[in-house]
């Protein structure tokens, strides 16, 4: 075959550092947008972005060329230095260092995409730490309870 032909969407979820409240309404506005134009000028697409308080989820249509791993450093320290730099008084803003993804099927995308739209109405009664353990658990991924939390 002469070309590349993907189609690799991944759910991605990640923390704010020592999942301290960082994401006011006020960030949250231009945060949010800034994250999808990282992913854009990465080659890919942002399909949504959204959270609450301690973290955040993507839906991403993400190049063959960038690895996940890859494209979530870009991410998380463009938009850290952003934040530092635009708002002077969030010099501690940082996220966690790890982060989640899970491959999402393009039948299922849709399904995703309003899990993640409805953030705020679903941690009303579910924790960031009960969230991360059930998609965890629903994606099959072996976890150690020590290590989650870095």
């Amino acid at each position: 075959m002469a070309h590349t032909l993907t189609d690799l969407i991944a759910h991605i979820v990640f923390s704010t550092k020592n999942r301290h409240p960082f994401i006011d309404a006020e960030l949250k506005d231009r945060l949010f947008p800034y994250l999808g134009g990282i992913v854009r000028q990465l080659g890919g697409k942002c399909l949504i972005v959204n959270g609450v308080a301690d973290h955040v989820h993507l839906l991403v249509h993400y190049p063959p060329m960038r690895c996940v791993s890859k494209l979530l450093g870009i991410l998380k320290s463009n938009s850290t230095g952003w934040v530092r730099e635009t708002w002077p008084r969030r010099l501690s803003f940082a996220w966690q260092t790890g982060y989640s993804a899970f491959s999402v099927s393009q039948s299922n995308t849709s399904d995703v995409y309003n899990y993640i739209a409805n953030q705020e109405r679903h941690h009303r009664r579910i924790s960031f730490q009960d969230e991360l353990r059930m998609l965890l658990q629903k994606h099959q991924i072996a976890y150690d309870e020590r290590f989650l939390w870095d």
